[in-house]
C-alpha cells in the first residue's frame, strides 16, 4: 500500500470539518444555477428564495429571527462585524464609550479585532482574568464593569474555547452586562453543534458562528 493509498484519520475537527453528505447534495444542488439574489427577474428571485429560505432555517436552528441573520464569509469575519460594529454604535451614541471587556483567552478572531479598535480607533480594551480551567471570573468582571459601567462599549465572552472547550458563563455575563444596558458579544464557532444554543434564550446582541466547524460549507 502506497502512502497515497493509506486510509487517513482525520482528528482535527475543532478546527474545521469535513463537510457532510447532506451539505454537499444541498451546496451541489445549486451549485449550477445561475441568478443574482438582488436581481428582479425569475432568475434573481429563484435565487433569493433560497437565500431566505436557508436564513429561514439557520434562524429555527439557533432560536432567533431570520431578520437576525446576517450571512458573512466566516467567523473572523463575523466577529469583526460584531465588534467594530458594537464598538462604532456605542460611539456614536456616546463618544465616551471607549471601554471594551473580553476575556483573556478569546480566539483572536476576537483578540485581533480588539487590538485594532485599540490601535486604530482608541478603544480602551480589557482582558479580563480565568480560573485555572480557563472559566470567566465573575468577580473580575462584575469589577471591571462596576468601576466605570457608562464607559463600556461592548463586552465579548466566548461560549466555548477552541483549545481547551471550557464552557464560559455566558447568562451570567449577560445578567451582569444588562444591569447597565451593556450589549454582550459571543463568540460560539466551538459551541454550536456541540452544545445546545439558543440565541433567544441567551440574551447576547450578537453571536458569531461558521459552518465549516459543524459539517457546513466553507466560507459560510
Amino acid at each position: 500500500m502506497t502512502a497515497r493509498e493509506t486510509p487517513v484519520v482525520y482528528l482535527d475537527h475543532a478546527a474545521t470539518t469535513p463537510m457532510a453528505p447532506a451539505a454537499v447534495e444541498a451546496m451541489t444542488a445549486h451549485l449550477l444555477e445561475v441568478g443574482n439574489a438582488s436581481s428582479l427577474h425569475a432568475s434573481g428571485r429563484r435565487a433569493r428564495r433560497v437565500v431566505e429560505e436557508s436564513r429561514e432555517t439557520i434562524a429555527q436552528a439557533l432560536d432567533c429571527r431570520p431578520g437576525e441573520v446576517v450571512f458573512t464569509s466566516g467567523g473572523t469575519e463575523a466577529d469583526n462585524l460584531a465588534l467594530k460594529g458594537a464598538f462604532w454604535a456605542r460611539q456614536a451614541a456616546d463618544v465616551g464609550r471607549t471601554r471594551i471587556l473580553a476575556t483573556a483567552v478569546e480566539h483572536h478572531a476576537v483578540l485581533d479585532p480588539l487590538h485594532w479598535l485599540e490601535t486604530q480607533e482608541g478603544a480602551d480594551v480589557e482582558l479580563l482574568p480565568v480560573d485555572g480551567s480557563g472559566r470567566l471570573d465573575l468577580d473580575a468582571a462584575r469589577d471591571a464593569i462596576e468601576r466605570d459601567p457608562g464607559s463600556v462599549a461592548v463586552l465579548s465572552v466566548m461560549w466555548a474555547n477552541n483549545e481547551v472547550g471550557t464552557l464560559q458563563p455566558v447568562a451570567e455575563v449577560v445578567e451582569l452586562a444588562a444591569r447597565h444596558g451593556i450589549p454582550v458579544h459571543t463568540d460560539a464557532v466551538q459551541a454550536v453543534g456541540a452544545v445546545p444554543v439558543s440565541f433567544a434564550r441567551s440574551g447576547v446582541d450578537a453571536l458569531s458562528l461558521t459552518a465549516h466547524k459543524l459539517g457546513g460549507p466553507y466560507g459560510v
